[in-house]
């Protein structure tokens, strides 16, 4: 290839690709950190591809819709293959596919039924003229850039128009699968070749103490480091001109309006060309003319999270990442972003060999786990003719059933917190709240972290952390009250209204009113906000303990309950040796469905049990949500009804039915928060149904037992000691 550099991971990842291409696999998976020019590997790749095998191949390269990435990868290709055929999607629908071609496609042109991107005609045309290559003894290898982004059904239809004969997915968060070869690029390899920084800064320069404004700080910062880095390239004579990446949330219209003004007062603006803007809106685009030439006169640029991927601006050192509320999640992939060196080589200065990030999200974490159908495949599969003809009833909820209202909702709260802390009266009560961790101030506390990472991966791991202050703003810090209250009235079952009522009457005011503290605006704006998570875990607790009144019951609805015929199940293509479970009501269900982090321990264990007991006749897997699984009505703590879907039907071969419900045994107790605070109420309802529909129902844990996991069930009085009433499963099945 015409003057590209020659670096040893990149070869090495081009000859085991070409090893591979004859696989008897789907395909080859490549994970590929950003910035280890995975397009130029790709074009390598296809250079040789060509040297290797056949002549009358096409290449079709599907690339993310944001960005513009497929126009970056053609241009590249032109650039360096002068004697290949570079062509896009208008070129291929006009003239069609030839022997050599490689085709660069958007995957929203041919993949986003809502915008119609593509018309009827176009897309039927598209059909035709792989039809016609088909037909002409042409063979289609396919790759799927930023495959992460694009793992979905719909997504693999597209592709199986083709019937290529080998599939390239590559990705930085891409993720193993067993029907395709894996081929792994180690991050320190691209740094030691110089392609990325030695390092990423986390806050550096952010200090303990009390600030102003958060986003005026965190841009402060960032400029401070931009002069910096800049002043270093001007003393060594490199002409760099460094740029401030500054990513929005998707929906921040008004946070956008305040930066720019916090800008224009720093002297950067769209008027002196310090300031560019590139929004997901086409429309929304200022000052990008050069953007990414190494001098460009822009020093700041605004962009939502959506245009992150694909985007390649190697002067780019410093991201300043905002957000609009407190749990908001930093994604890692943005990284990436500012991790290239601008010239593919270090300078030997500590300044210009690293990247820079300032940010006050809480959590860093992988976008790709964030989407369970992307991160995982899905398949449909049929439930046995045997399984079709049972039914059973099911309890629904009552829409003309409402719960408490708000004074109760208050006065049980109050009483539950009361009780805990201690409390007596709202003058004297803030000590109490103190000493169980709660923060009564009139500031807004935040927690940052700080740190330096070699890896991205990194990220995901423990950091420094200071504490700032800031001076509460209703103004300005009413959205994340807003959406604090918004958390809470989840726990509390009931509408925001009533929410913000019960919070204004525990803590807000100086009237009495039966208050457990009397805070001013800025106070309970500040109580809220910082003890956002506290409150959440106390509401929680409070709602679960609380006895319900069985006066107030009204009978559920019910309706006739049939296996759906067929279901949708994720499962996990790395996990290896793969059985189908021959008890499972559904035709080839495998083990590759027990997926962690979705499919609890006791869950594996119980269907592996059942798997190995000849008194079961079959076993249903019941979904967790949905008017097409079984259900059971509870009553939470507010008297509200609540659809309980158990883990599992049974089918025994005595005809004898089971209902069962799965939970976390002793070995598995971690935080509180994956207790479920609805048990005890959950095991009364399932056991008054039982005994109204005359069948057999438990609740199983597993123990360790001799280190081996042991399966224990209790169907007489819920505890969560797992003592006398549980009872080793044996003696049931």
């Amino acid at each position: 290839m015409i003057g590209v550099k020659k670096i040893d991971f990149q070869d090495e990842c081009v000859d085991k690709m070409i090893s591979l291409s004859n696989t008897s696999k789907d395909g080859i998976v490549i994970k590929s950190p950003t910035g280890s020019g995975k397009t130029i590997i790709l074009l390598k790749y296809i250079e040789a591809y060509f040297n290797n095998f056949d002549e009358d191949t096409v290449f079709v390269w599907f690339c993310p819709g944001a960005g513009d990435l497929e126009e970056q990868s053609k241009a590249e290709m032109e650039k360096h293959m002068k004697d290949r055929v570079a062509k896009d999607l208008d070129d291929t629908l006009r003239n069609g596919f030839d022997a050599g071609d490689t085709v660069f496609i958007n995957w929203e042109k041919v993949n986003n039924a809502n915008k119609k991107a593509m018309t009827e005609s176009e897309h039927k045309n598209l059909i035709d003229q792989i039809a016609k290559a088909h037909r002409a003894g042409l063979k289609f290898v396919i790759i799927v850039d930023e495959e992460h982004a694009y793992n979905t059904s719909k997504s693999q239809a597209v592709i199986n128009e083709f019937n290529s004969k080998l599939i390239i997915r590559v990705s930085a968060t891409a993720k193993k699968n067993n029907k395709f070869e894996w081929i792994e690029i180690d991050e320190r390899d691209v740094i030691n070749a110089q392609l990325i920084t030695k390092a990423l800064y986390i806050n550096e320069g952010v200090t303990a103490g009390h600030i102003t404004n958060e986003n005026e700080l965190l841009l402060k910062l960032a400029d401070e480091k931009r002069k910096a880095i800049r002043d270093e390239y001007k003393n060594i004579g490199v002409d760099i001109n460094p740029l401030v990446l500054i990513q929005f949330p998707d929906k921040s219209k008004d946070l956008i309006e305040s930066i720019e003004k916090i800008l224009n007062d720093m002297g950067y603006s769209y008027e002196n060309k310090a300031l560019a803007k590139w929004m997901s809106d086409k429309s929304d685009k200022i000052n990008l003319d050069e953007i990414k030439a190494k001098n460009g006169e822009q020093q700041f640029l605004l962009m939502k999270q959506a245009v992150a991927t694909g985007w390649n601006c190697t002067r780019a050192k410093i991201l300043v990442k905002l957000r609009e509320n407190m749990s908001e999640d930093f994604q890692i992939q943005t990284i990436g972003r500012i991790r290239r060196m601008p010239e593919s080589h270090f300078y030997n200065k500590e300044l210009l060999d690293n990247c820079y990030l300032y940010t006050f999200d809480e959590d860093y974490k992988e976008s790709v786990k964030a989407e369970l159908f992307s991160a995982y495949s899905v398949k449909r599969i049929k439930l046995k003719d045997k399984c079709k003809v049972f039914s059973i009833q099911k309890e629904n909820r009552d829409q003309d059933v409402a719960g408490l209202g708000d004074a109760e909702v208050f006065r049980r709260i109050k009483k539950f917190m009361t009780d805990k802390y201690h409390l007596t009266a709202p003058t004297k009560n803030k000590p109490m709240f103190e000493a169980g961790k709660y923060d009564v101030t009139d500031k807004i506390k935040y927690d940052v972290k700080t740190g330096k990472e070699v890896l991205t991966s990194g990220l995901l791991k423990e950091t420094n952390t200071v504490v700032l202050t800031k001076d509460v703003k209703t103004h300005y810090d009413g959205l994340d009250f807003k959406q604090t209250t918004d958390m809470l009235k989840s726990e509390l079952k009931t509408d925001y209204s009533t929410a913000s009522r019960v919070l204004k009457k525990l803590f807000y005011g100086m009237k009495n009113g039966g208050k457990l503290l009397k805070l001013t605006t800025t106070e309970y704006y500040a109580f809220v906000i910082n003890n956002r998570d506290l409150l959440k875990h106390d509401f929680r607790e409070a709602m679960s303990q609380i006895v319900v009144d069985p006066s107030f019951k009204v009978a559920p609805k019910t309706s006739e309950f049939k296996i759906p015929e067929e279901d949708l199940f994720l499962y996990d293509d790395s996990i290896e040796d793969v059985n189908v479970l021959l008890s499972n009501a559904y035709e080839d269900y495998t083990t590759d469905c027990f997926i962690k982090g979705l499919r609890s321990k006791p869950e594996r264990v119980f269907e592996r049990y059942c798997e190995k007991t000849d008194r079961i006749e079959w076993v249903y897997k019941n979904g967790d949500k949905g008017a097409e699984y079984f259900s059971i009505v509870y009553y939470d703590g507010m008297m509200n009804q609540c659809l309980f879907y158990p883990d599992y039907i049974i089918k025994m071969k005595d005809n004898s039915v089971w209902i069962i419900e799965t939970k976390g045994g002793e070995s598995d107790s971690g935080s509180d928060e994956n207790i479920d605070k609805y048990a005890e109420k959950k095991f009364n309802a399932l056991k008054e149904y039982a005994k109204h529909h005359h069948i057999n129902f438990g609740f199983v844990r597993n123990k360790n037992v001799d280190d081996e996991p042991k399966l224990f069930l209790n169907n007489t009085e819920y505890i969560e000691e797992m003592t006398d009433n549980w009872e080793c499963i044996e003696n049931f099945f």
